[in-house]
Parts: C-alpha cells; structure tokens; sequence
C-alpha cells in the first residue's frame, strides 16, 4: 500500500479506533479540550441548523453535543469500529460510509449543515466530498470544516500542497501506524470552495490563549444562488 495515499488514512484510522475513542472519551487531547471542540460547536450553533450531518464523525461525540442541543444529526464514517463505538455511546442517527460512497443516493436527507470537524485529511476523496457536498444542502444550508491550519502545520516544509507524514506525538502508546494527511494552503482551500458551487461567508482562526498559536482554521459556506 502506499505510504501517502487515502487508502492509506483509512488504514490507519482502522487500525487505531478503539484508542482513539478512547482519547475522546477521556479528553486525552489537550487542544480539543481547550479549544476546537467549542469553536466548532460554535460555529455551528450560531448557524441554528434543524438537522446536521457530520461527515467523518469517528466515534460520535460532536453528533451527541449537538443532539443535546436539540439539533437532529447524522453521522457518518468509513470505520466500523468507530461507527460501533458511536452507536453504543448515545444518541444520534449513524452510518458507515465512505467517502467515495456520499452521493444523494446514499444520503436520502438534505441537511441544513454540513460539518467536517478535521476530517478531510486526503487528497481525492476530499475532492470528492466537495463535490457532492452542495447536492446534500438545503437552500439555505451551511457547510463548516474546521481543519489544520495551514500556516502553524506548515512547520518548516514548503508552503505548497502535499502529502505530509503523520505523527501520533502527545499521545498514548496504544496507537500505532499514524496516517498520513494531505497539506493545502489557504488559497487551495478556497479553490475548492469555488470549484465546486460553494461560496465562503466565514473565516474564523481559534487561538491557543496559552501559546498565542493558531491551533485550527474554520471556514464556514453557502451553496450559490
């Protein structure tokens, strides 16, 4: 298999679901803890969503915040174990999917948010989600990622997209096999957003308060009219 490939993420995240539901469950993530998992919940609360699919949701705990919020949601991801580790957890309707698979045949709702909480890590298949992504929306839907961001993940690489290797650093000993993630720049990002019927309303860059870091980047769009 290769080593930098979306074959390749999905591996991994197979091989290391049950530590990292685990993570999850035990607020093993320092940066989650502190910062992206309000920020995300945030984002998408302001937007006052009736229904929320969550594509890439892992073991389901943003689709559980927001189901306690009153906000119908859906989850899906490609890993059973995961999926198995969010059906057992709590609320939520969940699904296992690939990425390749989202189309309107395989997803009969359309959703007043779309969310993809740093879960598109590859190449194509990202290419692909962005792709269905408008024909799964109400008219008045929302699309929100929050992801890497690229300017404190680019480290001391070339600002250029990329394949990039993975790194299990801060965490336990249980996961093993890291995947690798694609890098984009901001401008890449925005060009998906284009090229695809998607028009960006919203940049937000959460802040590490103790490091004075950028810890994610969460950009928020509308299909177009």
């Amino acid at each position: 298999m290769n080593n930098f490939s979306d074959k390749k993420i999905v591996d991994s995240w197979r091989k290391n679901a049950t530590p990292w539901a685990t993570a999850i469950r035990n607020n093993e993530i320092e940066s989650r803890s502190l910062v992206t998992n309000d920020s995300v919940i945030n984002a998408i609360v302001k937007k006052a969503p009736k229904s929320v699919l969550d594509i890439g949701c892992g073991e389901g705990w943003l689709v559980r915040e927001l189901e306690a919020r009153g906000i119908r949601s859906t989850g899906i991801d490609v890993t059973n174990e995961l999926i198995e580790h969010a059906r057992n957890s709590g609320d939520g309707s969940f699904q296992v999917l690939s990425y390749e698979e989202i189309s309107p045949n395989t997803i009969q709702d359309k959703f007043d948010a779309i969310v993809c909480n740093f879960s598109l890590l590859g190449n194509e298949s990202v290419n692909l989600v962005f792709h269905q992504i408008a024909s799964l929306l109400n008219d008045s839907g929302v699309f929100i990622i929050q992801t890497i961001h690229p300017i404190s993940a680019c480290g001391e690489e070339m600002y250029e997209d990329g394949w990039r290797k993975g790194s299990w650093a801060g965490f336990s000993d249980e996961f093993t096999d890291p995947a690798p993630w694609y890098f984009r720049t901001v401008d890449s990002w925005k060009d998906l957003f284009l090229n695809n019927n998607l028009s960006l309303i919203e940049i937000i860059e959460p802040l590490n308060r103790k490091t004075k870091e950028y810890v994610s980047i969460i950009f928020t769009a509308v299909k177009y009219s």
